[in-house]
C-alpha cells in the first residue's frame, strides 16, 4: 500500500523499537498484535498526523479563493454514471480546485477512507463506525428492470407477488445492496429463482438487457438504459424501496475548504 516492502518495513520497526528502547508487537501473537507501548505510539503518530491535516488545511484556506484539492472515491453505479460530470461541473464552478476521482468497491472505500488514501467517500448504504462518520446525501428509488421483451415489460406498476419464481439477478452476497434487496423479497413473502451475480451495477444491466432475468435497481442508474429502449422499468406497488447513498469521511479529520466546498455542492444536487 505504501510502496514498501515487507523486509524493508520489518527492518524500520525493529530500528524503531531499538531507538524507544520498548517492543511495539506483540510476536508470540498471531496475526501480530500491539503492545501497551505499541498502542500508545500509535495513537500518538495518528494525533500527530491529524494536526498536521489541520495545519495543512488552515494553510490551504490563507490560500487565494478557490483554489485547494480535494480526493474523492466512489463506487462504480455512482461514479461512472454521473459523479466525473458532477467534478467537472465543481472545477467550473472553482476553476482552481482540483478533484481526484476514482472508482472502487465499497469494502476498498471504507480503507481507504480509514487510512486517509482519500478525503471522501461516495456509497450507498454507508455504515458510520468508530473511525467513521457519515453525511447523508440522497434517497434513490428502487425499481423493477426488465427486458423490453419480459411479460412483465411495459406495465407502470407490478405487484412484488408477481416476482415469483423469476430468474433474478441480483449482486454479490458480501454487498450491502444484496442484503436489503434480499430483506425486501423476504417481507413481501417472494421467493425468486438465484441467476446471476455481479458486484457491480453494470453488470446486473448487461446480464438483464441479455434476457438472463430480472432485478431490482436504483432509478438512477438505468436512466440512460431505459432511454435507448434496452431496458424497462416498473414501480413496485405499495413498496417504498430506495437505496441511500452518503458521504464518508474520518472522524477527526479536519476538511479543506475545498473538500467542505465539494460536499455542500453535492448535497445540493442530492434531489
Amino acid at each position: 500500500m505504501n510502496g514498501i516492502s515487507q523486509s524493508a518495513a520489518s527492518q524500520l520497526i525493529q530500528h524503531l523499537e531499538r531507538r524507544l528502547g520498548v517492543e511495539l508487537f506483540d510476536r508470540s501473537k498471531r496475526p501480530l498484535a500491539l503492545t501497551a507501548a505499541g498502542r500508545l505510539y500509535h495513537e500518538a503518530c495518528r494525533d500527530i498526523l491529524r494536526r498536521y491535516e489541520q495545519m495543512e488545511a488552515e494553510l490551504e484556506a490563507l490560500q487565494s479563493e478557490g483554489g485547494g484539492s480535494v480526493r474523492l472515491a466512489c463506487i462504480y453505479s455512482i461514479g461512472l454514471s454521473e459523479m466525473a460530470r458532477h467534478t467537472a461541473e465543481f472545477q467550473k464552478l472553482r476553476p482552481k480546485a482540483r478533484v481526484q476521482l476514482e472508482y472502487l468497491r465499497p469494502d476498498r472505500i471504507y480503507e481507504a477512507v480509514r487510512q486517509d488514501q482519500t478525503d471522501l467517500g461516495i456509497l450507498s448504504y454507508p455504515a458510520a463506525g468508530k473511525e467513521l462518520q457519515v453525511t447523508p446525501w440522497r434517497q434513490e428509488p428502487m425499481v423493477l428492470v426488465v427486458n423490453p421483451s419480459h411479460r412483465l415489460a411495459g406495465r407502470a406498476e407490478v405487484e412484488p407477488a408477481e416476482l415469483a419464481g423469476e430468474r433474478f439477478i441480483s449482486f454479490d452476497e458480501d454487498l450491502a445492496i444484496r442484503k436489503a434487496l434480499d430483506r425486501f423479497l423476504r417481507d413481501c413473502g417472494v421467493a425468486v429463482e438465484r441467476g446471476l451475480e455481479f458486484d457491480n451495477i453494470q453488470m446486473i444491466k448487461e446480464a438483464v438487457a441479455a434476457g438472463s432475468g430480472i432485478s431490482i435497481l436504483p432509478q438512477q442508474t438505468v436512466a440512460e438504459e431505459v432511454e435507448r429502449k434496452r431496458l424497462v422499468t416498473s414501480v413496485l406497488r405499495g413498496a417504498e424501496l430506495s437505496r441511500p447513498v452518503g458521504i464518508l469521511y474520518r472522524k477527526g479529520k479536519k476538511l479543506s475548504p475545498t473538500a467542505k466546498a465539494f460536499v455542500e455542492f453535492l448535497r445540493g444536487k442530492g434531489d
